[in-house]
């Protein structure tokens, strides 16, 4: 019989515990709805000024990012251009590799178009290197592979710098 009884005081005891904190609780919320309805002139007036600082600060975040993302865009556009135009060179560059590999006769309308073309491209490397030709004519001409891959670290060299400049600045 004892059990029963100091489970029950204890169980009136918690409720009358509960009943009491929340009872706290509800003074401690009235109060703060109180002061925070009561706020002096100062008080409303410094409210407003750093309200007007936060929007401000919005505002200027907005135009910034929006700025950041149309130069974003304009790199991205340029590196277009620049991709397609330096995979135009290496076509162009490997097409006549496979051409002097091949002993692509010369006086072929096509072979005379592509060597026309990318004379302009290959001509800076012409004869840096000694280029191997067996006696069918057909030559491994290693100065145009040399050629491909200074365009490819050239094309890198651009693609990055356009990264650079297209590369959001963020804060802390």
């Amino acid at each position: 019989m004892q059990d029963d009884k100091l489970a029950a005081d204890e169980a009136r005891r918690l409720a009358q515990h509960d009943a009491l904190k929340a009872g706290v609780e509800g003074d401690v919320n009235a109060e703060i709805a109180g002061r925070a309805e009561r706020t002096t002139r100062p008080e409303a007036e410094r409210m407003e000024q750093v309200a007007g600082e936060f929007r401000g600060k919005a505002i200027n975040e907005v135009i910034e990012t929006e700025r950041e993302v149309e130069r974003g865009r304009g790199a991205a556009r340029i590196s277009q251009v620049v991709d397609y135009i330096f995979y135009i060179i290496y076509a162009l560059l490997a097409i006549r590799f496979l051409l002097a590999l091949l002993a692509a006769r010369r006086s072929a309308g096509f072979v005379q178009f592509i060597y026309t073309i990318s004379d302009p491209f290959y001509a800076p490397f012409r004869g840096i290197v000694a280029e191997p030709t067996a006696e069918s004519g057909a030559r491994f001409a290693l100065s145009i592979l040399l050629a491909i891959v200074v365009y490819a670290v050239l094309h890198m060299g651009i693609n990055g710098l356009l990264r650079l400049v297209a590369h959001r600045k963020t804060e802390i």
